[in-house]
């Protein structure tokens, strides 16, 4: 339990403080003791000072000394031809060199002696340090006592208002513990507007984030399964009827059938599997790619379809991206742009200071304003193009968005002035080495 204890934040706060505490009480401590003991040694000393000087004036006086009357806090020894002490125990005084104070311990006991010469005797006297030592030893078991106690009171202050400041934390910790993949509508209370407030907005945002990818998810799924799902029975409900009429079914007709289906189920999981990449947001190698030939190829492959292109417009543009999914973004805008042509398809390509901008539109009957925001969507297609032969997969715009957002360029669509729907791509310009 003590282990798990520190383990925690508000252990190893309370810990850390304890810490910091016992340091400073315990270097106080010591100091406190020390400076004490010198402050009263300094006063005692300054005792001695002044006791040896009022001995001294009384021996230069007439008749000599009378050492049995000094005070008997004091030991005083007289060495000459007129010496003395006043006490049986001063006769163990040592002579203390001039201006110089000497610790002593005389019958188990502490004296602090000073010595000075006076005629030709040589004083010495000494007081007791009993008292000072007594301050000290009781100084000290007050501290020893009161640090810890204090050291107590204030691992109880800082558990109990890290327990506070952390309860916030724990509080959410459970409402996000209780939240699964049934229930990501639920979010956590903000609380105050602090740092742990701030906290909770961004664990929301995060639940945002997911519940939306959550939903794209379902949808994607769901909208996958629905595309993989009517090739299939095409190809199952051609080969049944080969299998039960086959007089009704020529092999050439189901061959042309499968094949055409198996081809749009391939371009199907090809998008899929890019745009999963592209979701991935890995990094591609990049390399400096001149846009403006990759359109004058489609210029050329759709005028070999058949296509009326007008490619006139198509400038110099260099950017620095991925050249195979450059030129997968740009087919698609034009083969979206020639499925829904009546007879004209337009390309143009220009640099305009730090970005290229590429442009396809076609003549045909336009995208309604209401369902601009969507046609980037994975598998939105518009109610005139929900027909197998005319609309695809609806996945080449989604696909276009992906990819213009990894080279960190945008794509937008408005209206042609041609009367059909103008594509348009601007993409970071490649800078000169």
């Amino acid at each position: 339990m003590p282990r798990r204890v520190f383990r925690s934040l508000r252990g190893r706060v309370t810990a850390g403080a304890l810490i910091v505490v016992a340091v400073v009480l315990g270097v106080g401590a010591v100091a406190t003791v020390g400076l004490l003991e010198r402050t009263l040694t300094d006063g005692v000393r300054v005792s001695l000072e002044q006791d040896l000087s009022s001995i001294s004036e009384r021996l230069d006086g007439r008749g000599g000394p009378r050492l049995d009357d000094i005070d008997d806090d004091l030991l005083v020894r007289l060495s000459g031809p007129r010496g003395g002490v006043n006490d049986e125990d001063a006769a163990a005084l040592p002579t203390v060199p001039e201006d110089r104070t000497a610790r002593v311990v005389i019958d188990g006991e502490t004296y602090l002696a000073v010595s000075d010469d006076v005629d030709d005797h040589t004083l010495t006297v000494a007081r007791s340090l009993t008292h000072v030592q007594d301050s000290v030893t009781t100084a000290t078991v007050l501290l020893v006592i009161a640090v810890p106690l204090v050291l107590l009171l204030v691992g109880v202050v800082v558990w109990v208002v890290a327990t506070r400041a952390l309860a916030p934390v724990e509080r959410m910790r459970r409402q996000v513990d209780e939240i699964d993949a049934t229930d990501l509508d639920r979010r956590v209370d903000a609380g105050a507007d602090d740092e742990l407030g701030a906290l909770a907005e961004t664990m929301n945002r995060m639940l945002d984030r997911i519940e939306q990818g959550q939903i794209t998810q379902r949808r994607f799924v769901s909208d996958a399964s629905h595309e993989l799902r009517s090739p299939l029975a095409t190809i199952r409900q051609h080969a049944e009827v080969a299998r039960s009429h086959p007089e009704s079914m020529p092999v050439e007709t189901l061959s042309e059938v499968v094949l055409d289906e198996g081809a749009r189920m391939q371009d199907l999981v090809e998008g899929l599997l890019l745009l999963a990449r592209l979701d991935e947001r890995r990094a591609h190698p990049q390399s400096p790619t001149d846009i403006d030939d990759l359109a004058l190829t489609e210029v050329r492959r759709l005028r070999s379809l058949g296509v009326e292109v007008d490619g006139r417009g198509i400038g110099p543009g260099r950017v620095l991206g991925t050249e195979t999914l450059l030129a997968r973004a740009l087919r698609n805008l034009v083969d979206n742009a020639a499925r829904h042509a009546h007879a004209l398809v337009t390309i143009r390509v220009w640099t305009d200071g730090p970005w290229v901008h590429v442009q396809v539109e076609d003549d045909g009957d336009g995208i309604p304003l209401t369902e601009r925001e969507h046609v980037f969507d994975r598998f939105a297609r518009l109610d005139e193009a929900r027909a197998r032969d005319a609309g695809g997969s609806g996945l080449g715009l989604a696909i276009v968005r992906e990819i213009v957002l990894a080279h960190h360029g945008a794509v937008m669509v408005d209206d042609s002035p041609t009367g059909g729907a103008r594509f348009s791509i601007s993409l970071p310009a490649a800078t000169e080495a």
